[in-house]
């Protein structure tokens, strides 16, 4: 496709997707807290994304997930995050492929957080656990192992597919300016770039109180970058 295909042809203030988004996203922080209030469930432990080998994992989480946030400020920055940013690119793009990103983005952050859980967390853990067989402090390793799985907290948030958007916005719109605390101007390409350095050292840093999935992040902005690479490659360039 040419790239007058991809010219924008007018633009909303809330562009659909953007807006399903948002009420979908609202809904279910609502219902999750009805549910959790009046019923005592967690539909954290149903609807977020738990570890493949877990007991809880079902193969629908990997878009559920992604619906599900923490707390009041955490769905609060990643919406704001959807409609400041998300609103340019779906306007752009049109909101088929504007969706399509989203939830490529959204599942690529799992995909990363998990491989990387799994050679800084779980391979440890497996080694401590066999070593601990070994010297007859275990009788059931598997069982353990098990464990181990099932008290892995899930991951929740849209948070993998946010900074997905923020990437997109950086290579779509680097000379933006942004104004960081809504008083310091910055440029959209340095913008993305410093915040993936920060989230990379956040990551590698690895504070033991810090509950955020920082390679999940990353994992967002990686699968965006593939994912636009590829339909540059193909001729669906911007």
């Amino acid at each position: 496709m040419s790239y007058n295909s991809y010219r924008p042809r007018g633009f909303s203030f809330l562009p659909e997707v953007v807006k399903n988004l948002l009420i979908i996203n609202g809904l279910f922080f609502l219902v999750t807290i009805v549910v959790g209030n009046r019923l005592g469930i967690d539909l954290t432990q149903y609807l977020g994304l738990h570890y493949p080998l877990s007991d809880d994992f079902k193969p629908y989480q990997i878009i559920t997930y992604m619906f599900m946030h923490g707390n009041f400020l955490h769905i609060l920055s990643n919406m704001f995050a959807l409609w400041m940013f998300g609103t340019s690119i779906e306007n752009y793009w049109g909101g088929k492929r504007f969706l399509v990103y989203y939830l490529v983005t959204g599942l690529g952050a799992a995909i990363i957080h998990y491989i990387v859980l799994y050679y800084t967390t779980v391979i440890p853990a497996l080694h401590e656990i066999k070593a601990l067989q070994q010297l007859d402090n275990i009788q059931d390793a598997d069982a353990v192992a098990q464990q181990f799985y099932n008290h892995i907290p899930p991951v929740v948030g849209a948070s993998g597919a946010v900074f997905g958007i923020l990437l997109a916005f950086g290579m779509m719109f680097p000379n933006q300016i942004i104004y960081l605390y809504f008083a310091i101007p910055i440029k959209a390409k340095y913008f993305v770039i410093l915040y993936g350095l920060f989230e990379l050292y956040a990551g590698i840093e690895n504070s033991r109180s810090d509950n955020v999935a920082h390679f999940a992040h990353l994992g967002g902005m990686v699968f965006g970058y593939i994912l636009i690479k590829y339909w540059n490659k193909n001729g669906s360039r911007f």
